[in-house]
């Protein structure tokens, strides 16, 4: 086999692995994406269970920078603070050590089977959880064929003497060895953008011999590295601040990590062979055909050993870490008042934290939309024509924002998304409209105001109660569901049906005293028409503030 072959096998052996790891990936997540964003919703402040649910998840899902993209999600909605997503993310590099573990066991005589079952369920099952699935096993056996292709594309140059001066290079028994060794690891997995692809390369070319256990282990701790800078490259033009400190500290925790293990790293290594020999493996250099069949799993062993500890060491000093990762992030700048939403196009990958990203950016729109309310409603009391005058800026930008969010949740529904997560959308987007149709009615609330003040016509002081008891009313009703969108209240729907009945009898009540005052001729009939229309407007956004409720209620 001349050089040519041997590249072709090896390069399209690690193809396969890394479409079958993002395949199995994608269906994963298809598949338990619901329950994993109920389970990340759902962490407590106790970083010790973050971390233990972020490995769990990273094990189902078998991507840490999947977690990772949906935690940054999180953050940036609210869901969940930055100590939390961090903690997590330590869980994660432990939870995405398992594919490691799992190559390890040598399923190869299962790829072909895998892929015969896989591919006609995925490309002809009429049901979509079928095809999920499919997609699942189909990449378990690309991923374990392609590690076959690899084998056997690099067993004919274990015993080429130029390949084998070149690999010996690679020596761990110096320091600086050992550091071109992190360095190599670390590149490679920049190269290839996966870690998990690299750790299977390094158990391949450990299997055939070209390199040795210590040089292995100094590859993947160089790997962990990689995988961190990865995340920090999407962070590059971001204006998301959670992105920035998240990303940060996974690459804190990694570097300093793999910094510490490297001044022990001769000890470390005999940490890892000892454990798995207890752990009733045969030793290492062991050979069955030449080939060093053990050492795989010393490798995923060694990997799983150093995540655990790294983990374990920084829950402890996790406070201490975030602080760093926020000094060494971009200053938060002073927010502009018209702040337009900001999708990143990395979160279209998680379909998960796209939409945690959204519904962040909606409680923005809203949050915006209600101050601008209360401004309005102040006027009711105080005129102030500068607030007045500003309606138009308000209402333009608030159309704006609903057509950028409605844009990028419609590419988002243009994607591969499972029946709970297209509902989720649907709903979205009505959320996004009723707040846009708030601000219609807040337009509307200002040219009347407007009216009214320019024509000097008075409204009896029982009808400017009125009015600001409904306004007082309608503004609790809206900040009450922007509430509910980042933690839900049990009993919310019956508090969100009598507040929009409350609203409604008002009115009702509202319009009956206005016509007893036009019996007693202590209201104008001009002023009485412009106050009808204040009522609807203000009952108007009190259904709008209820078909928000009802949407929220609808996404599980």
């Amino acid at each position: 086999m001349d050089l040519l072959d041997i590249f072709i096998q090896t390069i399209g052996g690690l193809g396969l692995f890394i479409l079958g790891m993002k395949m199995m990936t994608e269906g994963l997540e298809m598949t338990a994406g619901p329950r994993i964003k109920r389970i990340l919703g759902a962490i407590s402040s106790n970083r010790f269970m973050g971390c233990a649910t972020g490995a769990g998840v990273t094990a189902v899902i078998q991507s840490s920078s999947a977690t990772t993209v949906m935690l940054i999600g999180f953050v940036g909605a609210g869901i969940m603070t930055l100590e939390q997503a961090v903690g997590v993310i330590l869980g994660a590099n432990v939870g995405t050590t398992v594919t490691a573990q799992m190559i390890a066991f040598k399923l190869t005589s299962l790829a072909l089977p895998a892929i015969a079952i896989g591919v006609p369920m995925k490309f002809f099952s009429k049901r979509r959880r079928n095809r999920h699935i499919g997609e699942i096993i189909l990449g378990f056996g690309l991923l374990f064929y392609g590690m076959t292709v690899m084998n056997h594309g690099l067993a004919p140059i274990k015993n080429d003497p130029e390949f084998i001066a070149f690999f010996t290079r690679f020596s761990t028994d110096t320091y600086p060895g050992i550091l071109l060794c992190v360095a190599m690891g670390a590149l490679v997995t920049i190269m290839v953008q996966s870690s998990s692809a690299t750790v299977g390369l390094t158990m391949t070319l450990a299997a055939q011999g070209l390199i040795t256990f210590p040089t292995a282990m100094a590859l993947v701790l160089g790997e962990n590295i990689g995988t961190t800078i990865t995340a920090e490259i999407a962070t590059i033009g971001s204006t998301s601040l959670s992105a920035h400190r998240t990303a940060r500290a996974h690459t804190l925790f990694n570097v300093l990590g793999v910094s510490m293990i490297v001044l022990m790293f001769p000890w470390f290594v005999k940490i890892v062979t000892a454990t798995t020999l207890m752990m009733g493996a045969d030793p290492v250099t062991d050979t069955v055909n030449g080939e060093f069949l053990n050492v795989g799993r010393y490798i995923a062993n060694g990997h799983t050993i150093f995540n655990v500890m790294n983990a374990l060491f920084f829950l402890i000093f996790l406070p201490q870490l975030i602080k760093v990762a926020i000094f060494l992030s971009p200053r938060e700048k002073k927010k502009e008042r018209y702040h337009m939403p900001s999708f990143d196009a990395r979160f279209i990958d998680s379909t998960i934290g796209a939409l945690a990203k959204v519904r962040g950016e909606v409680v923005q729109m809203a949050k915006f939309t209600h101050r601008s309310l209360t401004n309005t409603c102040e006027c009711l009391i105080v005129r102030d024509d500068d607030r007045l005058a500003e309606r138009e800026a308000i209402e333009e930008h608030i159309d704006d924002m609903q057509k950028v969010i409605i844009k990028y949740l419609t590419s988002i529904y243009q994607g591969e998304v499972n029946e709970t997560e297209a509902n989720e959308i649907s709903e979205m987007m009505r959320i996004t409209n009723n707040i846009e149709r708030i601000g219609d009615s807040m337009e509307n609330i200002s040219k009347i105001l407007e009216k009214i003040y320019e024509n000097n016509y008075i409204i009896s002081d029982d009808a400017v109660g009125n009015l600001v008891r409904i306004s007082s009313e309608v503004e609790q009703f809206f900040n009450f569901v922007i509430k509910e969108m980042g933690e839900r209240t049990p009993g919310f729907m019956a508090m969100a049906k009598a507040k929009e009945d409350l609203i409604d009898s008002l009115r009702e009540k509202m319009r009956q005293d206005h016509i007893d005052r036009l019996r007693t001729d202590s209201c104008s009939v001009d002023v009485g028409v412009l106050f009808i229309a204040l009522l609807s407007n203000f009952e108007k956004m009190g259904d709008y503030c209820f078909n928000i409720a009802t949407s929220i209620d609808s996404i599980q």
